[in-house]
């Protein structure tokens, strides 16, 4: 299992843009195949930071899940919303391993 995190820059003008983007891939990622953890928008600190964070098993799983993706008509009226409304200024994607598992319980201090 590999995690895929998409570093975004936004427009601080356009997060309720971002917001409507991170809810229609919140339906159409996990349709095809991806187990999407969340998308994060900005709170407190950076105005313009934003992730999306998800699991998928390998590389080769990643690249059969972006063709579903780019098939899926939620997600082709998501990019294209994106393309058209000019809120995303810069998205990075870098894929992680998990190296810490199997992890303690959490003790509630």
């Amino acid at each position: 299992m590999i995690t895929c995190f998409i570093r975004y820059e936004i427009d601080p003008f356009r997060k309720t843009e971002f917001a409507e983007y991170a809810r229609n891939w919140g339906q159409a990622i996990p349709r095809c195949g991806a187990d999407l953890i969340g998308y994060f928008g900005p709170h407190e600190g950076s105005a313009t930071t934003a992730y999306g964070v998800y699991n998928i098993e390998s590389l080769a799983a990643y690249e059969s899940y972006r063709a579903r993706l780019a098939a899926d008509p939620l997600g082709q009226q998501n990019y294209a919303f994106a393309k058209r409304e000019r809120f995303i200024l810069k998205e990075d994607r870098i894929f992680l391993k998990n190296v810490s598992t199997p992890h303690g319980a959490f003790v509630k201090p």
